[in-house]
C-alpha cells in the first residue's frame, strides 16, 4: 500500500528536529558552564541563587510564550502553510541566543545576573517559535494515528540522533577547539553545533510541502474560549500533570550526568562520551520495538513499564560508589537507555498528537498548535522546576560547590519525580 506521506517526506520531517542540539546544549552545558565542577578549569560566574533566578525568569517567559505562539501559528496561514513559517523566522535567533549563553559579560554579578536572565528569555522564545509549530505539523500533516505515529517515529530517531550528538561529540570538539583552554573549547563546540541545528531546521523548512498534506482550516476560535475547553479534558489534565514530573526527573537526571561521570566515578570530560554514547544507543535500539509495541498495546501501557524501569534505575545510581560498585555506572546509562526510547522520545509527540486531533473533533476547531503550546508550557515547566531545584542540591551539605551528597540527592529527586509521573500517567485513560 502506498504511503500517503513518503518516506522521504517523514525523513525530511525528522531532520528538523535539529533544535534538540540546543535543548541539550542548555540542559547538560548551562549549569556545568556557569556552576562547575571543581576540576573542570572553569571559574564560576553566579552564586547558585542567583543562576537559579535568572533562569526561572527566563523560563517564566518561556511558559507564557508557548500557547501565544501555537495559537498564532493555529491562526496564521500562507502559502508555505500555517507551521513551516515560522520555524524559518526562529532558526537562526535560536542559534544566536544559544552562543549568547557563554559570552556572559564580566562586569560585575548583577551584570551577569542581568544578562543570564534576558538571554535565556531570549533564546526560550525562540526555541518556542520553532518547537511548538514544528511538532504542530504531526497533526497538521497526519491523517490519521498511524501516520502520526510514523512521524513522531522519524522526529524520535533523529532527535535521538542530534541529542546523541550533543552528549557524545562536545568532548571532542572541546578538546578539539580549546587546545588546553577550556572556555575556549565550549564556546567553540556551542558555536558549531548550533549551526548543525540550523542546518536541520532548515531541511524542514525547504523539502516539507506543508501546504500539500495538510487539510483545509474554516475557523480557529478565540483562545480564552478554547484555553476553557481543552481544560475540561480530565485525560488531557492526566497526561500534562504525567508529562511534567516525568520531565522533571529526566531533565534533572540529564544535567546531573557530567557530576556523575566526574565526581562519583571519578572519569575525565572525555568519558561523558562513553555513558551518552551508552544511554543514546540503547534508545536507538529499541525505537523500532517501541514502535510495534505501541501499535499493538498502546502507549500508556509502554509508558508505565518505562516508568517503573526509570525508577529503579535512577534509584541504582543513588547508590552507586556506596552499595553499587562503580564500574557498573556505564551499565546503568545504557539501561536507562530502553525506557528513556520510549518516554522522552516517541511518545510526547505521539500522544499529544491523537489527543489534539480528539479535541479538535469535539469543539470542530483545529487547534493542534495551542494543545503543542500548552503541552509547551508543562515541558518548559518541568525545565522551571528542575533548574530551579537542581543548583540548589547539587551544593548541600557544602559551601557553595558541588558535593557527592549533593549528587546523589539529585538521582533520588529524579527517582520520586518518576514515582509521581506513573500516578497520573496511571489515571490517564487512553
Amino acid at each position: 500500500m502506498k504511503r500517503r506521506i513518503p518516506l522521504t517526506t517523514q525523513i525530511f520531517y525528522g531532520v528538523g528536529v535539529s533544535y534538540a542540539i540546543v535543548d541539550q546544549i542548555f540542559a547538560q552545558w548551562i549549569l556545568y558552564f556557569y556552576l562547575p565542577p571543581e576540576n573542570s578549569g572553569l571559574k564560576p560566574f553566579l552564586t547558585p541563587v542567583l543562576i537559579s533566578l535568572a533562569l526561572a525568569i527566563s523560563r517564566v517567559v518561556d511558559m507564557i510564550s508557548d500557547p501565544v505562539v501555537g495559537y498564532l501559528s493555529d491562526k496564521f496561514n500562507s502559502r508555505w502553510g500555517r507551521r513551516i513559517p515560522f520555524i524559518a523566522v526562529g532558526a537562526i535567533p535560536l542559534a544566536i541566543t544559544t552562543v549568547a549563553f557563554f559570552y556572559p559579560p564580566m562586569i560585575s554579578e548583577k551584570g551577569t545576573f542581568i544578562y543570564l536572565a534576558l538571554i535565556g528569555s531570549l533564546f526560550f522564545t525562540f526555541y518556542t517559535i520553532v518547537g511548538a509549530p514544528y511538532n504542530a505539523l504531526i497533526p497538521e500533516i497526519g491523517e490519521n494515528s498511524e501516520e502520526r505515529l510514523d512521524l513522531s517515529t522519524w522526529q524520535s530517531v533523529f532527535r535521538l540522533l542530534y541529542s546523541a550528538i550533543a552528549m557524545i561529540l562536545p568532548g571532542v570538539l572541546i578538546k578539539y577547539f580549546g587546545k588546553g583552554d577550556t572556555l575556549v573549547g565550549i564556546r567553540g563546540m556551542v558555536i558549531s553545533l548550533s549551526i548543525l541545528c540550523v542546518l536541520g531546521l532548515y531541511v524542514t523548512v525547504f523539502l516539507v510541502p506543508e501546504k500539500k498534506y495538510s487539510r483545509p482550516v474554516e475557523h480557529v476560535g478565540n483562545i480564552k474560549e478554547i484555553l476553557k475547553e481543552v481544560v475540561k479534558d480530565k485525560d488531557f489534565r492526566n497526561y500534562l500533570l504525567g508529562l511534567l514530573f516525568f520531565f522533571v526527573g529526566f531533565n534533572s537526571l540529564r544535567a546531573m550526568m557530567n557530576y556523575y561521570v566526574e565526581d562519583i566515578m571519578g572519569y575525565g570530560k572525555e568519558t561523558i562520551t562513553i555513558a551518552s554514547a551508552l544511554l543514546f544507543g540503547a534508545s536507538a535500539l529499541f525505537f523500532y520495538p517501541v514502535n510495534k509495541l505501541s501499535r499493538k498495546f498502546g502507549y500508556r501501557k509502554i509508558m508505565l513499564g518505562s516508568l517503573v524501569g526509570l525508577i529503579i534505575l535512577t534509584i541504582a545510581l543513588s547508590l552507586l560508589g556506596k552499595v553499587i560498585p562503580v564500574k557498573y555506572g556505564f551499565l546503568i546509562f545504557a539501561l536507562l537507555g530502553i525506557p528513556i526510547s520510549g518516554a522522552a522520545f516517541i511518545f510526547p509527540p505521539a500522544m499529544m498528537s491523537d489527543i489534539s486531533e480528539k479535541i479538535s473533533k469535539r469543539i470542530n476547531n483545529r487547534i493542534e498548535g495551542v494543545c503543542f503550546g500548552i503541552q509547551g508550557f508543562f515541558l518548559k515547566m518541568a525545565f522551571l522546576v528542575s533548574i530551579v531545584v537542581l543548583p540548589l542540591m547539587l551544593v548541600l551539605r557544602g559551601s557553595g560547590e558541588v558535593t557527592k551528597f549533593g549528587i546523589y540527592s539529585s538521582a533520588i529527586f529524579s527517582a520520586v519525580s518518576f514515582v509521581i509521573s506513573y500516578v497520573f500517567y496511571f489515571k490517564y485513560n487512553e
